[in-house]
C-alpha cells in the first residue's frame, strides 16, 4: 500500500516568504519513527528554508533551523 496525502497546503506571507505542511499516512512506521505519518513543515523566506520540521526514513523526527539539523522528541500524532 502506498503512502496516502492527507494534507499539502501552502500559506503565503509576502511575495517572499511562506510556509508549507504537507502530511502523508503511510501503511507503516518508518524506521526510527513511532507513527503512521510522514511530514514536512517549512518556513521560507528569499528562497532560504529558515525552518523545517519533518522525518525522513531512518532519520525519524527532526527540525532545521540555521543550518543545523536537531532530533526531536516524537510529536503526538496517532493512526
Amino acid at each position: 500500500m502506498k503512502a496516502t496525502q492527507l494534507v499539502r497546503t501552502r500559506i503565503s506571507y509576502s511575495e517572499t516568504a511562506f510556509a508549507e505542511l504537507a502530511l502523508w499516512q503511510v501503511p507503516k512506521p518508518l524506521a526510527d519513527s513511532t507513527h503512521q505519518f510522514k511530514y514536512r513543515l517549512a518556513y521560507v523566506v528569499d528562497s532560504v528554508c529558515v525552518l523545517r520540521y519533518d522525518n525522513e526514513e531512518g532519520k525519524g523526527d527532526h527540525k532545521h533551523f540555521k543550518g543545523r539539523k536537531a532530533c526531536i522528541a516524537s510529536l503526538l500524532l496517532s493512526s
